[in-house]
């Protein structure tokens, strides 16, 4: 990351270099003596997490900045779901049955990669967690165009490399989900949601949620696969039951294909902020 400011000080990455080829003594080994911001293990301890916290923060922030990305269309959606040239290997008989949101979630990709390369700005940019499924399908879709795509990967003992078709630059890695789910949210122009998991939920309701109380101004929120969706949340009975109001239906729209997801987005109104928000 290249910083063009002209300053009187001294380059910090300069002192840096500098630092590490000193005379090897018993003071220049000692902890103590690390220059602050590049030793690892005191960027680690516990008082440190406030610090990391920002780090983590802004250094996605900048570097999206230098890049003029403007706003984003977020893609949300189960890594374990198969291509469907795979979906004979799958798990279980309901995710070779999903597979095909792979190919939807592709082309929907595709189809905004284009709309984002024609328009002034950077605008309709793809963003995924970079990895499997669902996300390997939108990051996919904008390289078939020959577009670029985000992907916000996050470290977990499980995790494999973020996939292949993430634009390098663009591609980042999250010790806290907290900031990797509002660097989804901080430019979302839409958030299209494909069927998942634990996580795909948490990223839904957390992003629903934020839209319902008025903490982030409504876009597109839309469901692929109604079944799938309908099947696995009782949306009327939260409204029957009074503990989500009967308007907050109307927050989210279901889809099932590319097409119809893009035509919503394409000739989308926003809607007032909600101001009053009974039965929260």
């Amino acid at each position: 990351m290249n910083d063009h400011r002209s300053s009187p000080f001294r380059d910090a990455g300069r002192d840096s270099r500098k630092a590490s080829k000193v005379p090897d003594t018993p003071q220049t080994r000692s902890p103590a003596y690390r220059l602050a911001f590049a030793d690892n293990e005191f960027l680690c301890r516990e008082e440190l997490r406030p610090v990391r916290l920002q780090l983590e923060l802004l250094k996605p922030q900048m570097v999206m900045d230098e890049h003029q990305i403007e706003s984003t269309v977020v893609l949300f959606g189960g890594a374990r779901i198969p291509r469907p040239s795979e979906a004979d290997h799958a798990r279980t008989k309901t995710l070779a049955e999903l597979s095909h949101f792979y190919d939807e979630a592709r082309e929907f990709a595709s189809l905004m990669t284009r709309k984002s390369m024609e328009a002034e700005g950077r605008e309709f940019v793809i963003v995924t967690g970079g990895g499997p499924g669902v996300m390997e399908a939108g990051n996919r879709g904008a390289m078939d165009v020959g577009g670029q795509s985000i992907g916000l990967g996050i470290v977990l003992p499980h995790e494999q490399a973020p996939n292949e078709y993430v634009t390098p630059e663009l591609c980042f890695n999250f010790h806290y989900f907290a900031i990797r789910k509002m660097h989804f949210l901080l430019r979302a122009r839409a958030i299209c949601i494909f069927p998942g998991g634990f996580g795909t939920l948490d990223e839904l309701f957390e992003s629903l949620t934020l839209i319902q109380t008025g903490r982030m101004e409504r876009v597109p929120f839309l469901l692929f696969g109604r079944s799938f969706w309908e099947k696995i949340i009782n949306w009327e009975a939260l409204a029957d039951a009074g503990t989500i109001s009967p308007q907050d239906l109307d927050l989210f729209r279901f889809v099932e294909n590319a097409a119809e997801a893009v035509e919503i987005i394409e000739n989308w109104e926003p809607a007032p902020p909600r101001e009053d928000i009974p039965g929260r």
